[in-house]
């Protein structure tokens, strides 16, 4: 299993972790600032200056996730990872990640008082390493305190189990972790946990419309992005009612008969994704009472909403958007059309 450090920064993660490596049995420190430092070195500066934070590069979370695995599949046991995470969407894609290969992560908040932080952070020296025309190494911690100030109101102290750490010394706010891990208290998260696919892989979703016909998307918490309603079908099942299936699972909504289809989609191979098929399905018209009956289970999305085709745009990926601006076409001229890539191919019959 991970037991996840976070907090703000000053909060004392990398010293915690430290400790409790020497508390809890058979278990590594895995920090995954090392990654960041590496891709400081080895990616475009270009690249690197489009970001004020590292995490907000993909392929860093990508990679804390596969590292975090190999390393586990390495040495066992338990890793401690101390690493803040104030956004929720990257919460959700590296936990999400970590509880598709079965590792079950156990999330630990060091909360000490805001006033505790900023005196830490005025304590410490700028790093001289700090480039020239970025935020100051002071006032970048100080722009953190804001940004968990607001994962505290909205998210954060729900999902992680909290240590207040204010009148707690490094050693003894690590036996306090080691002992809520020892006894259940910290419960590993409750993250959908969606295999990831070895091979191409058959997708089905569905698009239900409201009485505005705008279109419901969804917000799931195991990957990053807007989806459609829908999923992977599973082996001997028939897309449309996979589909129907998966609408029921993540929505409460009962289809009562099999949707038409609008477009087939071959997605090509871009490792680490696998590609395959992906189709869309006319779920129909919601009624608002049936949109008001929506239930959202916790572990799988975060939130829903139905949007035009315009703020669509702005949501989905520039395939997937493709893929749905296709679908709205099919579904005015009432038929079906293969795509490639988001790109209809083949001829059309006219007239």
């Amino acid at each position: 299993m991970i037991v996840w450090i976070n907090g703000a920064f000053g909060a004392g993660k990398s010293t915690t972790a430290r400790e409790l490596i020497e508390l809890i049995p058979n278990s590594t420190l895995f920090d995954p600032d090392v990654i960041g430092g590496e891709l400081a070195r080895l990616l475009p500066a270009k690249q690197l200056a489009e970001v004020s934070d590292i995490q907000d590069l993909r392929i860093w979370r990508r990679l804390v996730v596969d590292t975090a695995a190999a390393l586990l599949a390495e040495v066992g046991g338990v890793l401690v990872v101390p690493a803040t995470l104030l956004r929720q969407e990257y919460r959700d894609e590296i936990f999400g990640g970590l509880a598709a290969r079965r590792i079950p992560v156990r999330h630990v908040l060091l909360a000490p008082a805001e006033t505790i932080l900023r005196e830490r952070t005025a304590r410490r020296e700028t790093p001289p390493e700090t480039p020239d025309g970025e935020i100051s190494g002071r006032q970048w911690p100080y722009d953190h305190i804001e940004a968990y100030r607001a994962a505290l109101a909205t998210w954060l102290t729900a999902d992680a189990y909290p240590v207040d750490t204010s009148a707690l010394n490094v050693y003894e706010a690590a036996v306090r972790i080691a002992e809520a891990v020892r006894t259940g208290a910290v419960e590993p998260c409750d993250i959908v946990q969606t295999p990831a696919p070895t091979g191409e892989t058959v997708a089905a979703g569905v698009l239900l419309f409201d009485e505005d016909d705008r279109v419901l998307l969804v917000d799931p918490t195991y990957k990053a992005g807007w989806e459609f309603p829908g999923g992977v079908v599973e082996p001997g099942e028939a897309p449309a009612r996979a589909g129907v299936r998966e609408v029921a699972e993540e929505t409460g909504i009962q289809l009562p008969e099999l949707p038409g289809l609008l477009v087939i989609d071959w997605e090509a191979p871009a490792p680490p994704a696998h590609g395959g098929l992906r189709l869309l399905f006319d779920g129909g018209r919601l009624g608002g009472a049936a949109a008001r009956r929506m239930i959202l289970p916790s572990q799988e999305l975060r939130g829903w909403r139905f949007v035009t085709e315009q703020e669509a745009a702005g949501l989905l990926p520039p395939v997937r958007y493709e893929r749905l601006r296709w679908a709205l076409r099919a579904r005015e001229r009432g038929a079906a059309l293969y795509l490639e890539a988001g790109v209809p191919v083949g001829r059309r019959r006219t007239g």
